[in-house]
C-alpha cells in the first residue's frame, strides 16, 4: 500500500512570505508542495508560473513539487515547469489536443506525469494511457478556486479510479484536491486515495509568526487516517 502523503496547496499560502511558509509547512510533516498554475483562461482565476516555481527551489525547498496546471493549451509551458524544478506535471485532458503526446512531453522533460479529472470528467481518458500516467489527481470542486467544499460524488469516482489503478498494475498515485479537511480525509482515503491536496485546510489555520501553527493540522490529519485501509 503506498505511504499517505499531505500536500498543501500554495494558493492559501501567505504569498508575501512564500519561501517561508512552505519552509514551515514541510517542517511540520508535510511531503509534497502542490503548486496551482490558472491562466485566466482555462479557469477564470490567474495566479503563479514557472518563475515562482525556480525560486522555491533556489530559496532551497527541496521537497517534490506537484504542478497542477489549470492552462489551456498546455504543451508550451511543460519544458518552462521542468526546468524550474518540477517534479510531477499534472494537466487537464481537456486542455490537450494529443493527450498521449502531453504524457509523453512531461516524462521527456524528466518529470512524473498525470492527468487531472474535473467533477464532471470521465476517467475514460485513461482508458489507453495508464503505461504513461504516474498520477490521477481527482477534483473534489471545479478548479479555479480555494476554500470550496468537498463534492460528494467524487467518493464513488475515486473507488471507480482505485479500481482501474489497481488492474493497470501500474505504479500510480491517486491525488484528490478540493475541501479536504480533518473531518473527511479518513473517508476520503477509505475511498482509495494516497495523495491529499489542502489549501485553506492547512494553510488556513492562521497568519502568526509561530513557525510550528501547521503542526496540529497536519497531526490531526495523519491521526484521522491512521488505520484506515483502502
Amino acid at each position: 500500500m503506498a505511504a499517505d502523503l499531505i500536500a498543501p496547496s500554495i494558493l492559501s499560502a501567505d504569498f508575501a512570505r512564500l519561501g517561508e511558509e512552505v519552509e514551515n509547512v514541510l517542517a511540520s510533516g508535510a511531503d509534497i508542495v502542490h503548486f496551482d498554475v490558472m491562466d485566466n483562461h482555462y479557469v477564470p482565476n490567474l495566479t503563479i508560473g514557472p518563475l515562482v516555481c525556480e525560486a522555491l527551489r533556489k530559496h532551497g525547498v527541496t521537497a517534490p513539487i506537484d504542478v497542477h496546471l489549470m492552462v489551456k493549451p498546455v504543451d508550451r509551458i511543460i519544458p518552462d515547469f521542468a526546468a524550474a524544478g518540477a517534479d510531477y506535471i499534472t494537466f487537464h485532458p481537456e486542455a490537450s489536443e494529443h493527450i498521449d503526446r502531453t504524457l509523453q512531453l512531461i516524462r521527456s522533460q524528466g518529470c512524473k506525469s498525470g492527468l487531472v479529472f474535473n467533477p464532471a470528467t470521465p476517467l475514460s481518458y485513461l482508458d489507453y494511457v495508464m503505461d504513461k500516467v504516474d498520477m490521477v489527481l481527482l477534483m473534489s470542486v471545479n478548479p479555479g478556486f480555494g476554500g470550496q467544499s468537498f463534492i460528494p460524488a467524487t467518493m464513488g469516482k475515486l473507488r471507480q479510479a482505485r479500481q482501474m489503478i489497481e488492474a493497470s498494475g501500474c505504479d500510480i498515485r491517486l491525488e484528490i484536491d478540493g475541501g479536504v479537511k480533518v473531518d473527511n480525509i479518513a473517508e476520503i482515503k477509505a475511498a482509495g486515495a494516497d495523495t491529499f491536496v489542502s489549501g485553506s485546510g492547512i494553510f488556513g489555520k492562521g497568519r502568526d509568526s509561530d513557525p510550528n501553527r501547521y503542526d496540529s493540522i497536519i497531526r490531526e490529519m495523519r491521526e484521522a487516517m491512521a488505520g484506515v485501509g483502502r
